[in-house]
């Protein structure tokens, strides 16, 4: 659990407002996994995770002072056939560079946690690079590591 009386940000929803410091979060993170992305996508992108019809939501991390945006988290919430109850994936999750090792990737994932929980998700889950030593260090203390392998066409 986080001490968030020694937070100097703050986990919020995403508002239209966030668009500017939204696309440089999320070009940094298309960067980081080497994924261009056209300027097309980002607009749809954009759109849905504004739309409260679509199952996505996002959530930022918020510098108190300068109310810069210092990170981001999308997670979509469905079915599937293996839970009564939706199931949250964690899509995207991406701290700036310079606001590192501050605990706010560890705060994205709990608010994702605490949106899954009020919506009675049975599971939340996500995926990284094998080689993402950094997150996956993070990651192997908040969740638990499944075994699966993914492919993709």
């Amino acid at each position: 659990m986080l001490d968030t009386k020694t937070m100097t940000f703050a986990i919020r929803e995403l508002t239209k407002d966030d668009r500017p410091a939204w696309e440089e979060l999320w070009g940094g993170y298309l960067d980081f996994y080497q994924a261009p992305m056209e300027a097309v996508a980002i607009e749809i992108t954009w759109s849905r995770l504004n739309d409260p019809a679509e199952p996505m939501r996002a959530l930022v991390a918020e510098d108190n002072e300068s109310k810069a945006l210092l990170g981001l988290a999308h997670c979509i919430f469905h079915r599937g056939t293996w839970a009564i109850n939706e199931l949250c994936y964690l899509e995207d999750l991406f701290v700036a560079r310079s606001a590192r090792a501050r605990g706010i990737g560890r705060a994205l994932i709990e608010a994702v946690y605490t949106l899954a929980d009020a919506r009675q998700c049975d599971r939340v889950y996500w995926m990284t690079q094998e080689t993402n030593a950094n997150a996956r260090a993070l990651y192997d203390k908040i969740a638990r590591r499944t075994g699966f392998i993914q492919y993709r066409r």
